[in-house]
């Protein structure tokens, strides 16, 4: 039998303890930790069902106030000329909100807001300020009287919102190459249109233009050529009774519009001018036949194809017979003209004889090699397509030689005149600065250097000798091409309804700009003169010139001004 082994005082009591129950304040504590643990699952359940039900319900009311901020909210870049003048620029205003819910009396709140804005009184309004709707807008784009008359009204459910709103300090003077923009900041039309084009409104989506500053986007255009542009064919539609117009500067060795009006134009400032459909923009998204100022391109065509030579000469004596057509002068010379007469005096006979001779497809793969035919690419998106006739056959390629059966912009116009006086480089036309190094990189030699030498030649010859003498300027060596076209109504000519035009260059000896001007419907100055294209848009051209020249860095030369320019062939 085992020994018993005698236990301690101290294993006893350890013992005792090990089995005693746990007093009550232990049990106490375990039941609070328990207790918090599902006091905070139910707070969390809580939450999440009034989450799940906040996201499918309607939106309260500071929800629709923060989706309206943001709206609002998008900043756009600052718009300059080539010398850093301020074209287009945010500005601060308010619009005015209303809280339908919080709003105490319609009548009282309809009664206040028609004191200082009428044009709200009307049932629509008071619909919406009767509705139970969180937020609706009452009036955008406030002026600080209007938004501190309201204020003082201390109408209850009236708020305002500060949002940015485009500025156009110069109005009108360039709107259609600036464009404009809708009551939310986002461009609609011209430039302001291409920068959203251009990646901005996908920085606007994605919250990163949003009350922040911007880097300017500069245009090529200068903003005091600009002015004399639009200034001197504002003058010349008052002085001719025309109803339209168009004036185009071009930089000839980038590509760059200098200056680029169409009448009647719009202030951006008020968006309600801009609907006006006799407003739009006639110089790059009208197509119109520019007469003949195509004659120009029709004689560097021949000269170049080399079936033509300055030494040649083609009977205008009479009409000339094609199917059912007939072909004439407008004032005929009725004699045997040589290339630089045939240009000169304008002659249709004369100038379709020099087409024949090169040839039906040689013309239609030049007017191709011009940019004639296709869609001018640039950056402005108000770029019209040209019209051309539906069978290329000999009589459309007749009449397109002095410029009918064709309808072209007048950008394209100048942007291909260009061409024949720079050397024969065709460079794509740009509302942005470039360099000529970058137009370098993208010019197409369209003509040989010889037959552009012989166009300068040509085109100073007219305005010392021929039609395009009142373009003439002091100082500067002036040379250019008239141009007058029918107006068609009713697909018939109309003899008494005409488009003139003067395409011209300076200075002619080395070329720098184009100068393009259109005159829709010009009337005679004074009664008992005409009022052909020499008679308006070429001294219109010379006024330009005048001003503009000083401007761009073009010094005068005087001298003998019967010179002409030298050349060999």
């Amino acid at each position: 039998m085992a020994d018993a082994r005698p236990v301690s005082f101290l294993q006893r009591r350890t013992h005792r303890e090990r089995r005693a129950p746990r007093p009550p304040s232990a049990r106490a504590g375990k039941s609070r930790v328990i207790m918090a643990m599902g006091m905070f699952a139910l707070v969390y359940l809580a939450i999440g069902g009034r989450l799940v039900l906040l996201g499918m319900s309607e939106p309260t009311e500071a929800a629709h106030y923060i989706s309206a901020k943001e709206s609002v909210a998008a900043s756009r870049p600052d718009l300059v000329d080539r010398n850093g003048q301020i074209l287009a620029t945010d500005i601060k205003t308010a619009s005015l909100y209303a809280e339908p819910r919080k709003i105490l009396d319609v009548d009282e709140a309809m009664e206040g807001i028609a004191s200082v804005l009428p044009e709200l009184n009307n049932d629509t309004v008071r619909r919406r300020l009767a509705s139970k709707a969180g937020f609706v807008w009452l009036k955008r784009e406030l002026t600080p009287r209007q938004r501190v008359a309201l204020h003082d009204l201390g109408i209850p459910g009236l708020g305002f919102l500060e949002e940015n709103s485009r500025f156009y300090p110069g109005g009108p003077t360039a709107s259609h190459i600036v464009g404009s923009v809708n009551i939310d900041n986002q461009g609609i039309s011209g430039m302001e249109l291409a920068v959203d084009r251009s990646g901005l409104s996908d920085l606007q989506a994605l919250g990163f233009a949003r009350d922040r500053p911007m880097e300017p986007v500069a245009l090529s255009i200068d903003l005091r050529a600009q002015h004399v542009v639009r200034d001197e064919l504002s003058k010349a539609l008052e002085r001719y009774h025309a109803i339209a117009g168009v004036g185009i500067v071009l930089d000839v060795d980038t590509g760059e519009v200098i200056a680029m009006s169409s009448l009647p134009d719009f202030d951006p400032n008020d968006r309600s001018q801009a609907l006006d459909s006799n407003r739009f923009n006639r110089a790059s998204g009208g197509v119109f036949e520019m007469g003949s100022v195509f004659k120009g391109f029709t004689v560097a065509m021949a000269l170049d194809s080399g079936k033509v030579t300055m030494d040649d000469s083609f009977d205008a004596t009479r009409p000339l017979r094609v199917g059912r057509r007939t072909i004439n002068d407008f004032y005929g010379k009725r004699r045997i003209l040589s290339v630089a007469e045939t240009f000169i005096y304008s002659s249709n006979i004369g100038t379709a004889k020099m087409m024949l001779a090169a040839g039906v497809e040689t013309q239609k793969a030049f007017m191709k090699r011009l940019g004639l035919t296709s869609r001018l690419k640039t950056e402005l998106p108000e770029v019209a397509t040209p019209l051309l006739p539906p069978k290329w056959n000999e009589l459309a390629a007749i009449t397109i030689s002095f410029g009918h059966g064709i309808s072209v912009t007048p950008l394209q116009t100048a942007v291909a005149t260009a061409a024949l006086v720079n050397g024969g480089r065709l460079i794509p036309a740009t509302f942005k600065p470039r360099s000529r190094e970058e137009a370098k990189a993208l010019e197409t030699r369209v003509i040989d250097e010889r037959t552009s030498a012989i166009m300068r030649y040509l085109f100073r010859l007219n305005v010392m000798s021929g039609s395009g003498r009142r373009a003439k300027v002091p100082g500067y060596v002036v040379g250019g091409k008239t141009g007058t076209a029918e107006k068609i109504e009713n697909g018939r000519y109309v003899s008494n309804k005409r488009r003139n035009s003067f395409l011209s260059a300076f200075p002619m000896d080395k070329p720098r700009y184009v100068v393009l001007v259109v005159l829709d419907e010009p009337k005679p100055e004074r009664e008992g003169i005409g009022a052909t294209a020499g008679r308006n848009t070429a001294p219109v051209t010379s006024a330009i010139i005048r001003r503009i020249a000083p401007m761009l860095g073009v010094l005068p030369k005087f001298g003998d001004e019967s010179e002409t320019i030298s050349i060999a062939y």
